[in-house]
């Protein structure tokens, strides 16, 4: 993100917390609120640049923009707290937003004349709740998800398996791969999620990972569709971040058999091969256009750790993509709950406290706890 964007969003926000200020204290038509929802627009504008859209993910007391937690201030944590108040997780801003909608978005946030009543979206601002949502059917059925045939929970595992099993096949054999294949398996994934009656029936498919053998890479974007879904995500980011997650670690089929299957230590040699996957994963990704660049750099950063203490190494700096933490989340959990060939699965009492362990070193602090709490709610049911 450049500093030109990064300083447009960051008056975007003051200009929209005072409007929303003003709001209250005064009236909507006030002089005031009006002139700063258009100093607000402008900047939005401005940080849109050539961007289709702008999209902010709220996860307890951070902002992310554009998969980059924001830098605090005082402004932002009050934007925060406003979005939290009305029970905002993800706001998305789309290419010529009018004036008038940036005003009723204010006005709204305020809560002056609806205190207790829901923010709704509009044409060219998307809101989504923090909790998982039944599906909605006024919804825009153009959404990826909502266009494919829907298949039952209970039949993903063995749905979807065998298509994978393909692709697989055909990356060992160095062969490209097209978006279709995968995006199709992705829609089913979601299109199950949509048909739940409940919030937590959304994660049912969790139940089955110690009923089945089952590919850890669709256990992974199964994993992720949660998280995101638990956060509001919808619609095409949502489609991304569970391609991501079921390409995460294709470039382990460049790894020798032999080096995966083996039950005892790893030698050095065996080891430099293996954290070599990221790279070559993601460089098999790069070849192929319509696969979404979110895929590519989730499989390059998923090993990297919270602390940057993971692989590949980087430069000092680097700031690694959302998306990808959530990754290394789901990805995590799902190596220790699944027979690895050289140990049984760990119970999910287990799994959490060494998840607790590693959370704000290894995993990412809010996404991690976001994690657990919602699979808690699951194994309690």
């Amino acid at each position: 993100m450049t500093t030109d964007k990064m300083r447009f969003i960051h008056d975007f926000i003051r200009n929209m917390v005072s409007a929303i200020a003003n709001v209250s204290l005064y009236s909507p038509d006030h002089q005031q609120v009006g002139r700063l929802c258009s100093k607000a627009h402008g900047n939005l504008d401005q940080a849109m640049d050539e961007d289709e859209e702008i999209v902010f993910l709220r996860i307890e007391d951070e902002l992310i923009l554009d998969n980059t937690p924001l830098e605090g201030s005082m402004t932002l944590g009050k934007f925060n707290q406003i979005l939290a108040s009305r029970g905002i997780g993800h706001i998305k801003f789309l290419r010529g937003v009018p004036l008038q909608e940036i005003r009723s978005l204010a006005v709204s946030l305020s809560g002056r004349e609806s205190p207790n009543a829901d923010t709704r979206s509009t044409d060219h601002i998307r809101l989504g709740k923090i909790d998982i949502q039944p599906p909605d059917e006024t919804e825009d059925r153009s959404d990826p998800e909502a266009n494919h045939g829907r298949i039952a929970l209970e039949d993903i595992p063995f749905h979807e398996a065998k298509a994978f099993a393909d692709i697989h096949e055909r990356v060992r054999k160095h062969e490209k791969i097209t978006s279709n294949e995968i995006s199709d398996i992705v829609d089913s994934l979601i299109s199950a999620f949509r048909q739940a009656t409940s919030p937590l029936l959304a994660i049912t498919p969790l139940r089955l990972l110690d009923e089945y053998t089952y590919t850890h890479s669709t256990n992974v974007c199964i994993l992720n569709i949660a998280q995101a879904m638990s956060f509001g995500v919808k619609g095409r980011l949502l489609h991304e971040i569970g391609v991501a997650a079921m390409l995460h670690d294709i470039g382990k089929l460049y790894v020798p058999e032999e080096i995966l299957t083996k039950p005892g230590k790893l030698t050095p040699d065996e080891m430099e091969t293996i954290r070599l996957h990221p790279l070559t994963g993601a460089n098999y990704l790069l070849e192929m256009s319509e696969i979404p660049k979110l895929a590519v750099v989730c499989c390059f950063e998923h090993h990297m750790r919270y602390n940057m203490s993971g692989y590949p190494r980087v430069r000092e700096g680097w700031q690694q993509n959302l998306v990808s933490q959530m990754t290394a989340v789901s990805d995590y959990f799902d190596a220790l709950r699944t027979k690895r060939i050289y140990r049984g699965p760990l119970d999910f009492d287990t799994v959490a406290g060494m998840m607790i362990d590693i959370c704000g070193t290894e995993l990412h602090p809010a996404l991690t706890r976001n994690f657990l709490r919602q699979l808690s709610k699951l194994q309690n049911q």
